[in-house]
């Protein structure tokens, strides 16, 4: 461990519910918490800034699936390699290309990657209101989407670990809940509370960034400190001037923004490289 840095609810309920609990998380860390907009978008909201180009595409080294163990699906590398990697998305979802780049930059260096479409055709556009289509996706609905993919993964006898981004970074960390993967890691995350954290069941990696308002330093820390409590294997680091966003929608043009952003995509596969079982 270590650091280097009555009723079922609806689905409307269930993110009404994550948000009071990261506002409880954020209290408890002494943070501020960036909510949605409850009208149109902006930019000015960090989990939307910079948004994806989706006509840079062509580039691609995998291909998309449809209806793989229950979800379309980007998948890249080889079928055969032993050791997986489930990539979740933000809120642009898994047709973003600097996203895909990344899933086939870890194939690369020997994993099969699956980017699963956690949002089930229904990306964030600018434009509409974010706070009204987040009700339409629940990370923790997203979270039970994906279980079906790790028991055929498994079966396989592959072993799985899972990367997540933004809001993918609740996912990922649902996942971890469930003892069912090898390791996680999460990049400047959204939605993430300290008891979320304290449940995890597997080694984590904890990416942020000195700027990033939706989970700031501070936060951050609260989870390394939950890790350390519950004796759980972590690496928490922080990128300094980095903001939300940094690991997946970096801006291509700035070269610290990329030099970050390639970090960040080589500190993850050393942690998958640490934990998954070959």
């Amino acid at each position: 461990m270590g650091r280097a840095a009555g009723a079922t609810p609806t689905r409307s309920s269930l993110v009404v519910l994550l948000f009071a609990a990261a506002v409880a998380s954020a209290a408890e860390a002494d943070v501020r918490v960036v909510l949605p907009s409850a009208g149109p978008s902006s930019s000015r909201h960090p989990c939307l800034d910079n948004p994806p180009d989706m006509t840079a595409t062509g580039a691609e080294a995998g291909h998309v699936v449809e209806d793989y163990y229950g979800l379309d699906a980007y998948l890249t590398g080889s079928h055969g390699a032993s050791r997986a990697v489930i990539l979740a998305s933000d809120y642009y979802g898994f047709q973003a290309p600097k996203l895909r780049k990344i899933a086939d930059q870890v194939a690369a260096v020997g994993y099969f990657v699956v980017v699963p479409d956690l949002l089930r055709g229904d990306p964030y556009k600018d434009g509409i209101s974010f706070s009204e289509w987040l009700k339409r996706h629940s990370p923790d609905d997203a979270a039970k989407m994906v279980m079906e993919l790790i028991a055929a993964l498994r079966k396989a006898g592959k072993t799985v670990d899972v990367g997540g981004y933004c809001w993918g970074a609740k996912v990922a960390v649902d996942l971890a809940k469930t003892g069912k993967i090898q390791a996680v890691v999460i990049s400047h995350p959204a939605l993430v509370t300290v008891d979320d954290i304290k449940e995890v069941k597997c080694p984590i990696e904890v990416l942020g960034g000195e700027y990033d308002t939706i989970s700031p330093p501070k936060l951050i820390h609260q989870f390394e400190s939950a890790l350390e409590q519950e004796g759980t294997d972590h690496l928490v680091k922080i990128f300094p001037r980095a903001a939300h966003g940094f690991a997946c929608r970096y801006n291509s043009s700035d070269p610290f923004a990329v030099k970050i952003a390639v970090e960040a995509r080589l500190d993850m596969i050393s942690w998958f490289d640490k934990h998954l079982k070959h």
